[in-house]
């Protein structure tokens, strides 16, 4: 039984992990066109892509993106789930449906629907509308993160604030935001991972001169052949798996999921 086990645990990573590896190969060919195995090996497109002007413009945006649209999701998600976690709403559970949802419908109806309804008729500057779009799509990480967060702590530590004289907004202020404080950084690292690696919204919403990292990506595949996007790519994945490593040895990220 251990073996058999072990045997589906195996399938199970290569089917996982060995598509990174095809393109990191991929990303190492000292040849010409994108092929597997490799044609030698060589960091020649790896080089190449830090090269890229196009390239650090498109990741420079959808780091700021991803920033920015991070903290405002904080800013309205943060809210949100104390409301949920500490109060008897009325509505809370439909409340909570709908802050979640944007997660559960696919992006490339989210992106539609917005580009239709609110950036045509509104005509909303791209990038605008690309960080309220980011912004609507992060809130649901920010409440399910922070609200898991605010479950674990108890309300007897706030309730002997409020007693000994502080206000409420001085108690979540002092006392519960600081015993949060690794819920808050998980929901922020994995906004950011979220929203960097988001592609079918950010590809209704791009316009000419503004495009995300995913997008340039996307649109060189229709017209390059070369190994440059496969190490583009191995770096991506590199970065994407260094920072959930870095915040799970830190934070334990899979404490606040």
């Amino acid at each position: 039984m251990r073996g058999a086990s072990a045997g589906v645990l195996g399938l199970v990573l290569l089917f996982l992990i060995g598509p990174f590896v095809v393109i990191l190969l991929a990303g190492l060919s000292a040849g010409d066109t994108l092929v597997f195995p490799p044609q030698g090996i060589s960091l020649r497109w790896f080089a190449a892509v830090l090269e890229s002007d196009s390239l650090w413009t498109a990741f420079v945006l959808s780091l700021w993106l991803a920033v920015g649209s991070t903290a405002l999701a904080l800013a309205v998600g943060v809210p949100a789930a104390y409301a949920l976690a500490r109060h008897r709403l009325r509505f809370g559970e439909t409340a909570r449906a709908v802050l979640t949802s944007p997660a559960i419908v696919p992006g490339l109806v989210v992106g539609l629907a917005l580009l239709r309804y609110f950036v045509v008729p509104l005509d909303v500057s791209v990038l605008a509308a690309l960080v309220l779009a980011h912004t609507a799509l992060l809130v649901p990480y920010a409440v399910r993160v922070v609200g898991a967060s605010l479950a674990n702590l108890g309300v007897d530590i706030e309730e002997a604030a409020v007693t000994l004289g502080a206000s409420r907004w001085r108690a979540f202020v002092l006392v519960v935001m600081p015993n949060i404080r690794s819920g808050l950084l998980a929901a922020f690292i994995l906004g950011i991972v979220t929203s960097f690696n988001q592609l079918p919204v950010s590809l209704f919403l791009t316009g000419p001169g503004v495009a995300t990292l995913p997008v340039e990506m996307m649109v060189a595949m229709e017209y390059t052949y070369d190994p440059s996007l496969a190490a583009l790519s191995s770096l991506l994945a590199l970065m994407s798996v260094a920072v959930v490593f870095v915040a799970e040895r830190t934070l334990g990220l899979s404490r606040h999921m």
